[in-house]
């Protein structure tokens, strides 16, 4: 193809005074294409504008100039019946397609989308076969070895209209290469020929993202850079980074053969036929050299390939749309697509009729479309974002700072840095600066892209320290920028609900993550917890518990990290189906999940204690009434000892969160007779592995009876405790952490606690069910031990009366026991150890004191408060 006939295509000129069509092959997220086509469409001045995106989303444009929009944002499909299947197409400011949008607003052009509808994007199972990457393909026939960096260093770097028809031309080249077969990966088709011929780049941008020639979904892309619609599913076997599972779309079911129905006058073969095609890999590439004297003949083995069918539907689904707006009256329709798909659009249509036999029997089902926020992590390729750009930050910075763009954002950086506690000063960015300009010259580049800043970052401002770079990457090059849509967005109930609620309680939606601490106290404060409650019941994990910076010990106060995802949009339509508001549907969903079969004791526990929290008022009777009737009927002790301590907890909320508990009360009362019956049964004939497990459960509950502070209640479940503390045919380690639990809340003294020990390191048992006594009543306690030396003298018999073989075989547990002690306990205990166990019993001993050290230390403290003595 000739660049006077790849022109002449481009512009279309049919008969003087007649409609011109202009083809626009553009790079999706590429500032400088974004540039370039505002200057472009400023020149041609169309009509009516096409761009590639999803043609049933044509209501939505409307919303581009609405007040409230504010890229980044994203094009949301998704089947009403199934909102887990959905597809996006993300935005930035510095897209080109948005730059169209915004052009078409600002001078009342008609505009509307000519992609596959995402009706037929959603029906679809197959995707796409095309394994061609075209810049990677140009790059090597321009000597570049790194395809962004060519496509930086051509096109990005200089806002030039004529870069349009001789990429448009390079991409002819290489589709032609490819539909005649003779297209190989890793082969340059074009290897001796200036891929753009004529033109030069201005100046120098660093590499930004793989996706010059294509559009459309998140996540997945094929391999020739155009990025393919996916969809979030539950079932796909695809995993996204964000947890959710992809599936990509195509644009319908394979066929064996489909060809160009523009090109009549050469085939367009497809995988297969490119298979085929290999034994003809000697022919004549379109630059005239032969791939066998290009790269010689190992490499023309390989595998030749064509263009896959999903991409010759959607290119003839953008010719119909081309047509039509023709046929409506456009006399100059400009039309915005991927560098890939231009030589697809350009030169004369033809007939409908191939076209039209192409698009039939497309899959098609019913969807919904509109607009979400996004963020430019989302746009990133380490999101997995088929589009993607390494960049976003950057290239947003490019595209809207345009006078001083290098020394801005080196401000920038040393604000991020600063923020972080690094003494940065102004002569830090004025250094940073003249590296950054000097590596440039260096390097013969008139402007220093973003390797040059980031090297001058790292040694002038982070003194090689990578960590803080990669702080840098996170937040400026990279971002966590979030857009907004107009509250007058189509959405679901829920939705709106949802904005509104967050608009009332005065919380922001961001992208970075953000501490929020609640005072529970204040009634503004109390609805924010309820709000981020209710929405982890419903899937939506905008705010995450967390330890807070200032410290409480009491009920009346909770932190949080909040962070918004662009995912949640989806989530949000997800939960829709449980109600029209928030609390409705956190109701309905929380009753649903309880009513399953097999939800346990504790379960509902944890339910009941989470409906609280959200203040799920119709849900909480409810719960109650369930978790009731399964602790009737629920005779594992287990079961009811796990329950009791959140149904504790639930109890608190009553004081700070004004919620009735009068029937909570009940079940907690109810459970706790349950528990004290059965425990009896419930400890007897236990093995080690079992008694180390209820021994942690009595610890819970012990600690929730407590806290609850009700006479009754403390009196039932220590009368429990007491009767298990007087058995002899229980495990040790249980009976000691009976004893050891009585003898904190006073039942039993020190001189009781004495001799149950006394009796437990007796002749007549073993040495291990000695050492579970000990263990279950020193665990992880150890002060006992300093303050009572009787107990340590005990203690210390024992291990001196023991053999070998027998101290041998109790080690590991006594090591266990005494490891679980602070530092200072253990520094305690070998102290009195050392001294021999001496010094008298704070079991009733006479007392020595040295009344002359003690006056002295009398006097120290009259003077430290300044009273006489």
């Amino acid at each position: 193809m000739s660049k006077t006939n790849a022109a002449d295509d481009v512009q279309q000129r049919a008969a003087p005074g007649g409609p011109v069509t202009r083809v626009f092959g553009i790079r999706h997220h590429g500032p400088g294409s974004a540039r370039s086509l505002r200057t472009a469409l400023e020149q041609f001045r169309p009509d009516a504008i096409l761009i590639e995106g999803p043609a049933d989303a044509d209501p939505m444009v409307g919303y581009v100039a609405a007040e409230g929009m504010s890229p980044p944002v994203a094009l949301l499909a998704y089947l009403p019946d199934h909102p887990a299947k959905a597809a996006f197409w993300p935005y930035a400011v510095f897209s080109p397609e948005w730059q169209a949008l915004q052009y078409a607003a600002e001078h009342a052009v008609p505009v509307r989308f000519c992609d596959l509808p995402a009706t037929n994007v959603l029906a679809t199972e197959d995707a796409p076969d095309d394994r061609i990457d075209p810049l990677a393909e140009l790059a090597a026939a321009a000597g570049y070895d790194d395809a962004e960096r060519w496509w930086d260093a051509v096109v990005e770097s200089a806002a030039d209209t004529d870069t349009f028809e001789a990429i448009t031309e390079a991409m002819g080249a290489l589709r032609e290469a490819a539909e005649r077969g003779m297209f190989t990966p890793g082969i340059t088709t074009a290897a001796t020929e200036d891929p753009l011929p004529g033109y030069r780049p201005a100046h120098d941008i660093p590499p930004g993202d793989r996706s010059a020639a294509g559009h459309a979904g998140v996540e997945t892309h094929g391999p020739d850079g155009e990025p393919c619609p996916v969809t979030h599913d539950e079932s796909a076997d695809v995993n996204s980074p964000t947890g959710d599972t992809v599936e990509v779309e195509a644009g319908g079911a394979r066929e064996g053969s489909v060809s160009d129905p523009r090109r009549t006058d050469r085939p367009v073969s497809d995988a297969a036929a490119g298979r085929a095609a290999q034994g003809s890999a000697s022919d004549n590439s379109p630059t005239g050299d032969t791939v066998d004297e290009a790269v010689g003949r190992e490499d023309a083995e390989r595998e030749p390939i064509g263009i896959d069918a999903h991409t010759l539907r959607r290119e003839a689904y953008m010719r119909q749309t081309m047509r039509k707006a023709m046929k409506e009256g456009a006399q100059r329709l400009a039309v915005v697509c991927g560098a890939w798909h231009a030589p697809a659009l350009t030169g004369k249509l033809g007939p409908a009729t191939a076209d039209t036999k192409l698009l039939k029997g497309l899959g098609k089902v019913k969807a919904t479309v509109t607009w979400v926020p996004w963020t430019h992590s989302r746009l990133a390729t380490t999101s997995g974002y088929g589009a993607g750009i390494t960049s976003p930050g950057w290239y947003h910075h490019l595209f809207t700072e345009t006078e001083q763009p290098i020394a801005r954002w080196l401000t920038k950086v040393a604000g991020v840095l600063r923020a972080h506690d690094l003494p940065i000063s102004s002569a830090h960015i004025i250094e940073s600066v003249r590296l950054a300009d000097t590596l440039a010259a260096l390097r013969g580049r008139p402007l220093a892209g973003l390797s040059e800043v980031t090297e001058a970052v790292r040694s002038v401002m982070c003194a090689g320290d990578e960590t803080m770079l990669r702080l840098v990457a996170s937040e400026l090059v990279v971002g966590e920028t979030l857009g907004a849509v107009p509250d007058g967005t189509p959405t679901v109930p829920l939705a709106a609900d949802l904005r509104a609620r967050i608009r009332t309680l005065r919380l922001k939606q961001e992208a970075l993550s953000r501490n929020l601490d609640l005072d529970l106290r204040k009634e503004r404060e109390v609805e924010r917890s309820r709000l981020l409650h209710r929405l982890r019941v419903l899937g939506i994990d905008w705010g995450t518990p967390t330890t807070g910076d200032i410290r409480s010990t009491g009920t009346f106060r909770e932190s949080w990290t909040l962070r918004w995802r662009p995912e949640f949009a989806v989530s949000i339509i997800e939960a829709s189906r449980w109600g029209t508001t928030i609390r409705t549907a956190a109701a309905a969903k929380i009753l649903d999940a309880a009513g399953r079969a097999g939800s346990t004791v504790g379960d509902l526990t944890a339910a009941l204690e989470v409906a609280l929290l959200a203040d799920l008022g119709d849900a909480t009777n409810g719960l109650i009434t369930r978790l009731e009737s399964a602790a009737a009927v629920d005779h594992d002790i287990t079961h009811l000892l796990a329950a009791l301590p959140g149904l504790t907890r639930t109890l608190r909320y009553g004081d700070v969160r004004g919620t009735d508990t009068k029937a909570l009360t009940h079940v907690a009362d109810g459970l706790l007779v349950r528990i004290c019956a059965g425990l009896p049964s419930a400890v007897t004939g236990l093995d080690t592995d079992a008694a180390e497990q209820l021994r942690t459960q009595l610890d819970a509950a012990h600690t929730a009876i407590h806290t609850r502070d009700n006479d009754w209640a403390t009196g039932e479940w220590l009368a429990a405790l007491h009767r298990l503390g007087d058995r002899d045919d229980v495990h040790g380690a249980l009976v000691g952490r009976a004893v050891r639990l009585l003898a904190d809340a006073g039942r039993i003294d020190e001189s009781d606690s004495a001799r149950r020990l006394s009796a437990a390191l007796s002749i007549g048992n073993t040495a291990a069910a000695k050492a579970a006594w000990i263990d279950g009543f020193l665990g992880g306690r150890g002060l006992l031990l300093v303050h009572d030396r009787e107990l340590l003298r005990l203690i210390g018999d024992w291990l001196r009366s023991l053999g070998d073989d027998m101290f041998v075989e109790i080690l590991p547990l006594l090591r266990r026991t005494f490891g679980a002690f602070e530092s200072g306990e253990r520094r305690a205990i070998g102290q009195a150890v050392r001294d021999g166990g001496s010094g008298t019993s704070s079991t009733g001993a006479d007392m020595t004191f040295d009344v002359e050290r003690g006056l002295v230390a009398m006097r120290t403290v009259a003077d430290i408060l300044g009273v006489p003595v």
